[in-house]
């Protein structure tokens, strides 16, 4: 090869490496989740604060419900109130009857068989239109939410966006199984032929009982798998966020849902909900919320004249370890954030903290150094990252539940409610460290939902996880220590979503397609989690097709 085409070849290698390399390096676009919300690109708070402008012009209307394709009012109605200021009405919403749930049980009834019978690939697209709805709206959603809920405008963004990723993981789910049309075994069948096929068909009217706290996910999710499946679906909100329920109603609506398959009604869990829960045509039921409502609802919907699958999501008291190998730093940051996210107000929050007696002290100051830099305040401001807790009885729970541990320990951070300036016309509570109480005391078995936490130190890995087992709940727990350690921690935790060394939250921050999000023991009614691979097929029952020629 002549020198001067060496030379060229060597240039175009070079030239190429050094293009391929500088590619490599290039960071992957931002996509927003519970892990990558820390950091965002300035683009997402400009895109918010005109959101929120837009929907502050707008409060005060009067929000109908969804019911057979069109909207319905009622004589009575409730005001929605924001937690960051009493004095602000969001809006009025219907305060539906027991005949409003009867009307869109019938209307889902009506439409279901028409929804199920079509191809599963045509409901798949409906459903894709409906997520694409929601990431087109996302900033307006988690507006709303900051007002309604007083979650953070990443945290509310990231409720909404969860939303979208929820309803595009089921619909991939039933792309990836071929609609769940299986083939079987073939008979060994001498002068026959024989075919086995295994199908799952959608329930019929599916319900869907939905928190405050994760108002637009926890109604979103289980929604879109029902719909994905073929079932149709009545959803009722917490009277708590009414609007955000609206809007993912809108979000549906305009996928171009036939009438009928998606109602969302309003009002009383003693009158609409309860309406639902015991309306025999109902054939299945999706409830997130504490483990008192969520027991009862399972137990009574066990009592009708059939079994009827009942995925009920309940609370947590969940756990974090740290051993004496842990890497402290990035345990006291995984801590804060999931003790005081959301100001406590997730079932996945950190709410027992066991550390090894040889660290705890240095660890308590990390946490406490940390926990006293949380702007708290106002939502929808940049900087805040701890907002109100959702209503007036939460706010009196706060009082209570800190009167009651100060009698038993110290706080090392917190312990108070929050009444100066602005403050005092919301709901406002410190982020609360309680240290010393007894390990024998009723709070570290009770869920607070509050941004509560409490701290011990232990003498062994084994006394730890022997505490973080002993609880009815088993939903999240977190870890930090050795890559030894962590196999034991995988292998002996007693819950459904289990974090090592995470600094991005030690026990919350699950995302669909990564970790799905579901609980054990009193935790969960499923043993399957949310987002998931095993999720989708329980919003479906199986039928065996044998045909003989």
């Amino acid at each position: 090869m002549p020198s001067k085409t060496k030379k060229t070849v060597k240039k175009t290698i070079k030239k190429t490496v050094k293009k391929t390399a500088a590619k490599a390096a290039k960071p992957a676009p931002f996509r927003l989740t519970y892990a990558t919300m820390f950091n965002p690109p300035e683009e997402l708070h400009a895109q918010y604060d005109k959101a929120l402008a837009k929907v502050k012009a707008e409060l005060g209307k009067d929000h109908p419900m969804f019911i057979n394709g069109r909207d319905r009012f009622a004589e009575n109605k409730f005001e929605d109130r924001s937690p960051i200021n009493n004095e602000w009405v969001l809006g009025t919403f219907q305060k539906g009857s027991a005949q409003d749930s009867l009307d869109a049980i019938a209307a889902a009834e009506a439409a279901w068989p028409k929804w199920a019978g079509m191809k599963w690939q045509d409901r798949v697209k409906i459903m894709r239109r409906a997520a694409a709805n929601i990431e087109k709206r996302v900033y307006e959603i988690g507006a709303v939410m900051s007002l309604e809920v007083g979650k953070n405008r990443m945290e509310a963004i990231g409720d909404a966006q969860e939303t979208a990723d929820l309803i595009y993981y089921a619909c991939d789910s039933m792309e990836a199984n071929g609609g769940f049309i299986k083939p079987m075994g073939i008979d060994p069948l001498v002068g026959f032929r024989s075919t086995n096929v295994s199908v799952l068909k959608p329930y019929g009217v599916w319900v869907v009982i939905s928190p405050f706290n994760f108002p637009f996910a926890l109604a979103g999710g289980p929604s879109g798998a029902a719909l994905v499946a073929g079932n149709a679906v009545v959803f009722k909100p917490a009277t708590d966020t009414p609007w955000t329920g609206r809007l993912l109603a809108e979000c549906i609506r305009d996928a171009g849902m036939p009438d009928g398959v998606f109602n969302y009604v309003t009002g009383g869990g003693g009158t609409v909900g309860q309406a639902l829960i015991d309306d025999p045509r109902v054939a299945g039921i999706t409830f997130t919320g504490s483990y008192g409502v969520g027991m009862k609802i399972y137990q009574q919907f066990a009592a009708g004249k059939y079994p009827r699958p009942c995925i009920a999501e309940m609370g947590g008291k969940n756990p974090t370890i740290i051993s004496k190998n842990a890497d402290l730093d990035r345990a006291a940051v995984g801590v804060m954030r999931s003790a005081f996210g959301l100001q406590g107000q997730k079932c996945s929050a950190c709410s027992r903290i066991f550390v090894e007696a040889p660290v705890k002290e240095k660890f308590a100051e990390k946490l406490v150094e940390l926990t006293n830099k949380i702007v708290v305040g106002d939502p929808t401001r940049r900087a805040t990252y701890l907002g109100p807790v959702i209503n007036a009885n939460s706010y009196r729970e706060f009082s209570e539940f800190t009167e009651e541990l100060s009698s038993a320990g110290a706080f090392l951070a917190g312990g108070q409610q929050l009444r100066d300036g602005d403050l005092g016309k919301g709901y406002f509570c410190a982020p609360t460290i309680a240290d010393g109480v007894p390990t024998d005391h009723r709070l570290w078995k009770h869920e607070m939902f509050l941004p509560i936490t409490m701290m011990t130190a232990v003498d062994s890995l084994d006394a730890a996880m022997r505490m973080a087992n002993d609880v009815d709940y088993g939903l999240t727990a977190g870890f930090y220590g050795s890559k030894r350690e962590t196999e034991w921690f995988f292998n002996n935790i007693q819950a459904g979503v289990t974090y090592a060394n995470r600094p991005q939250g030690a026990t919350t921050g699950a995302w669909p397609g990564f970790q799905p999000f579901g609980g054990w023991k009193g935790s969960g009614s499923t043993g399957k989690n949310a987002g998931g691979l095993y999720y989708l097929p329980l919003y479906m029952h199986e039928q065996i097709h044998t045909l003989i020629e």
